[in-house]
């Protein structure tokens, strides 16, 4: 399995060097970002109480602003993940009698119990609110943009874009498709905030959703730009109007942004941020690598090894129940944190079928550290995510590929 290992990272060296461009682009723009607001310690300080005039938390929220080219930002430890910080901008955004659309398929199950499409009887959902949801599904693996613009009713406030695959077999929306569809909608309906849910997305090229006209994009401290160093938060980053909406349900109407102390202290979150580029770059590095050893082993994979990439996401189809375990398993055996443990299916809170997971993490489920799950039906797809660095990822993946061979 080591020669494996080693031949498939020669045959990628063109894929690397290619990713390696797209890394330096981003970190030229966040440094850029930095000199240009003066960064310092003092910004790294804690904070307490109400937190009026926080500096170290208004200048994180000016620097995610001027890296992602938004008029504003809302940057949180208080955001608990990627699907509260996506809720807030939902409950948000919405009002009463108001209708969703989600132009890339069914959202991620989680946010469908958002939305209120499982779990019936959980209180507070936006259907509970008197929201309206409806979705588009693709057509051919791509966004089915007549349909979307057939689909828009007189009450639609919000176009959601989901970026990254979720647990189906597609590949992430590229850029190109995203600006296409933003141009399309705003063309028939400027008045429509269009949402895009970047999770595992953010760095993986050179311009980010928000470059393109998106009003509103978000996702979590402890995937991407958190870059394996942040260790809570999510982020929102868009449209002055949109985010002045948010605020309001981020703390209360008439205080917004105003209020929100932290006593741990902002340092992790501005260095995570400076370091996101180079870490997303060893996650798309592990990825690829994943995806060459597998299609060497016979496994379909999405991406292809050499394809370009839009998310820090690697499918891997095993066609086994019994393989895509011991592949999950040999992930978390050569995990720094927990490799002692041995991680079952099991019916997690939120998800459709039961999911393993592999997350021997030193963040509990920071994906963009190397970490591994898969909602346990046919055709028993793993999806791969993460990697601080390329040399973990070989040893992983020697390790998990050679579980499934034996």
């Amino acid at each position: 399995m080591k020669v494996l290992v080693q031949q498939a990272k020669r045959d990628l060296r063109p894929v690397f060097e290619r990713l390696e461009e797209t890394e330096l682009h981003n970190l030229q723009k966040v440094q850029a970002a930095f000199e240009a607001l003066r960064i310092a310690q003092r910004h790294f300080a804690p904070s307490e109480g109400y937190g009026y005039d926080d500096v170290g938390r208004d200048t994180l929220e000016k620097l995610y602003a001027h890296v992602f080219n938004a008029e504003a930002a809302i940057v949180r430890p208080q955001l608990t993940s990627g699907t509260h910080t996506l809720s807030l901008c939902l409950f948000g955004l919405l009002l009463p009698g108001e209708h969703l659309l989600s132009a890339a398929g069914e959202p991620y199950d989680t946010m469908q119990t958002v939305i209120g499409k499982k779990g019936d009887g959980i209180p507070g959902t936006l259907h509970e609110l008197g929201v309206t949801f409806s979705s588009v599904p693709m057509k051919e693996d791509r966004v089915d943009e007549e349909a979307v613009l057939q689909n828009l009713r007189p009450n639609t406030r919000v176009a959601l874009i989901q970026r990254s695959r979720g647990y189906s077999w597609r590949k992430a929306l590229t850029l190109k498709e995203i600006e296409s569809l933003i141009q399309k909608i705003k063309a028939v309906r400027p008045d429509i905030y269009i949402m895009v849910d970047n999770c595992y997305g953010e760095f993986t090229q050179k311009l980010e959703p928000s470059d393109l006209g998106a009003d509103v994009v978000a996702g979590s401290l402890i995937k991407n730009p958190g870059g394996g160093l942040a260790s809570t938060g999510g982020y929102i980053v868009g449209a002055e109007k949109a985010i002045g909406r948010i605020e309001s349900r981020l703390t209360a109407p008439g205080i917004g942004r105003e209020t929100g102390s932290y006593q741990g202290g902002y340092r992790l979150f501005y260095q995570g941020l400076f370091m996101a580029p180079h870490t997303v770059c060893q996650a798309l590095k592990t990825a690829a690598l994943a995806a060459k050893m597998a299609e060497n082993l016979g496994f379909e994979t999405s991406p292809a090894s050499d394809s370009d990439r839009d998310d820090i996401i690697q499918a891997i189809q095993f066609g086994d129940r019994d393989k895509l375990i011991a592949f999950c398993q040999g992930i978390q055996y050569a995990s720094p944190v927990d490799a002692f443990v041995t991680p079952e299916p099991w019916a997690m809170p939120g998800y459709q079928d039961e999911v393993i997971m592999a997350a021997g993490a030193f963040v509990p489920g920071a994906s963009i550290e190397l970490s591994c799950d898969a909602p346990m039906r046919p055709p028993y797809t793993a999806y791969l995510q993460g990697g601080l660095c390329l040399s973990h990822g070989m040893l992983a993946l020697e390790r998990a590929f050679s579980k499934v061979t034996t």
